[in-house]
């Protein structure tokens, strides 16, 4: 099973994300290492929101990950959610 984290960013966010971004990504790492993290990336053409995957059995790992994200707990993040998703093909896809 797969769930979204998406994140709506706040105006300016690849200019203030510097002083955030070493921290941010060590976690993304560590969840990655886990198993937990599939893929993550920023929204282009307009810069305004991200995208990270995760996997498993309940969207625990999708929510704990934006709570403990120093993007969040700094403003860089105006608002964030979790959707599960409903993946049918391809490497881990859990079709009906």
């Amino acid at each position: 099973m797969h769930y979204l984290l998406f994140y709506d960013v706040v105006e300016n966010y690849l200019e203030k994300r510097g002083p955030f971004r070493t921290e941010h990504i060590e976690l993304a790492r560590k969840a990655l290492a886990r198993g937990e993290l599939i893929l993550a990336g920023d929204l282009v053409d307009p810069v305004d929101g991200a995208i990270l995957v995760f996997s498993g059995s309940h969207p625990g790992a999708a929510e704990e990950f934006a709570k403990n994200d120093n993007y969040v707990k700094n403003g860089l993040i105006k608002s964030w959610r979790v959707r599960r998703w409903s993946t049918v093909v391809g490497e881990g896809s859990s079709p009906p």
